[in-house]
């Protein structure tokens, strides 16, 4: 069976191409070629293709066939010089027009600078944009993290006034940075301030207003040493508190149920590590009620009265047991258990001295004795954190740790039944 029909005619053409084939072949064929002519090997025009990806400034250049007039030529000159800003020569039929460039390289070309910078924009906001946004922070916060909210807010009207620029952010930043001492509260005032720039240029559709957050960053140092605090409390302390509370009432400066109502609220902080704010302060009787009524007492404490919603079973040492009782009787279950305003303003007057650090006695200071009193007796670190719902952030927490009471009330006294006598 014939493939085609034999033509006596293409004989002289077959061979021809044969005979090319075989000299092409004779000439590119080599073991480690891969079919492939050497790059250095061939005629010039054929290398423009490849050249072509390499000048990345410029685009491909075709070759100029001869047959053009000297008029086409002339035009396509003009017209490529007036488009790359460049001169060009020819090289030859073969090998076309190369691109000689007489300009810079653009990446080397220096931009105009405008004359409008940030040192002369001013941009502007009104004292109710500043409140309304004000308000919107303080939404669920508590009242130390509110009054915060007020200083900030304050300090950025002082300093700018309702006016935007280089001048009265730098102002801001410089006042924050020499009124304050502790890097939370610069941190509070600068951030306060950064936030409030996002939300304009939000509610104003003009992202300039986030441009001048350059002007509020804070200055980056080296740290002396590990930043560990230095307000260490001590079983002394404590007892020099309570020490304070009886001889107040003694001497008839506080009546007796105040005192029994500051010293419940100071071995209550100091055994059980709770938040003075966000948890003490929340405690109704009635719960207190149901909690003593048990064999082992552990107090359950709701998530709208954590810090972080964090429900939890809190368990109530036989001292502080005994201190709570006298707090009960004749008393509504919707009552506030503790009279935290009366005793944080009497505390911040009476200035109490502490014996490891120069400074005076805050409710903030039981719960950092049970922390650090946790850690003198060898307190289990599971059950502390669960207890003072303090680094229980992990996968194990969110999804398998779960405690019982009577577990939590068991591990506890282990640690804590003679360490608190």
């Amino acid at each position: 069976m014939l493939l085609f029909r034999y033509n006596p005619r293409n004989r002289e053409s077959l061979n021809g191409q044969f005979q090319c084939g075989r000299l092409v072949k004779e000439r590119w064929a080599r073991p480690d070629s891969n079919r492939r002519p050497p790059p250095c090997e061939g005629s010039f025009s054929k290398l423009e293709p490849l050249l072509s990806f390499f000048t990345t400034d410029y685009r491909p250049v075709k070759e100029i066939q001869t047959c053009y007039d000297e008029e086409s030529k002339g035009n396509l000159y003009a017209e490529s010089e007036e488009l790359f800003g460049a001169s060009y020569r020819r090289t030859g039929n073969k090998n076309g027009l190369f691109l000689q460039s007489t300009a810079e390289h653009p990446q080397d070309r220096v931009k105009e600078v405008p004359q409008g910078s940030l040192d002369s924009l001013e941009l502007h906001f009104s004292h109710d944009e500043l409140e309304s946004y004000t308000e919107y922070r303080k939404t669920e916060l508590t009242r130390k993290s509110a009054d915060w909210i007020n200083r900030a807010s304050n300090a950025f009207w002082l300093a700018t006034f309702g006016t935007i620029s280089a001048k009265t952010l730098s102002d801001l930043r410089k006042e924050t940075l020499s009124k304050y001492k502790c890097e939370d509260s610069k941190s509070n005032v600068l951030t306060f301030a950064a936030a409030f720039l996002k939300h304009l240029a939000k509610i104003h559709l003009d992202m300039r207003y986030r441009s001048f957050e350059l002007f509020l960053e804070r200055p980056r140092r080296i740290k002396v040493r590990k930043n560990v605090t230095s307000r260490i409390v001590t079983k002394e302390d404590i007892e020099s508190i309570l020490d304070h509370i009886r001889r107040a009432e003694c001497r008839g400066i506080i009546s007796m149920a105040r005192a029994e109502q500051y010293t419940a609220f100071t071995v209550f902080g100091a055994l059980t590590g709770q938040r003075s704010m966000a948890t003490m302060m929340k405690l109704t009787v009635g719960q207190l009620c149901d909690t003593l009524r048990a064999r082992k007492p552990v107090l359950r404490v709701e998530p709208s009265q954590d810090k972080i919603r964090m429900e939890h079973y809190v368990p109530l040492h036989p001292q502080v047991v005994e201190v709570l009782k006298p707090l009960l009787d004749g008393r509504q279950d919707d009552e506030l258990m503790f009279n935290h305003g009366s005793f944080w303003m009497w505390v911040k007057r009476q200035k109490i001295p502490m014996s490891r650090f120069k400074g005076h006695f805050v409710l903030g200071g039981l719960r950092k004795f049970c922390e650090q009193h946790g850690d003198a007796i060898g307190w289990e670190q599971s059950n502390r954190a669960y207890i003072m719902t303090h680094g229980v952030s992990g996968i194990d927490w969110k999804h398998y740790k779960h405690a019982l009471p009577e577990h939590v009330y068991d591990i506890y006294m282990r640690y804590w039944e003679g360490a608190a006598s």
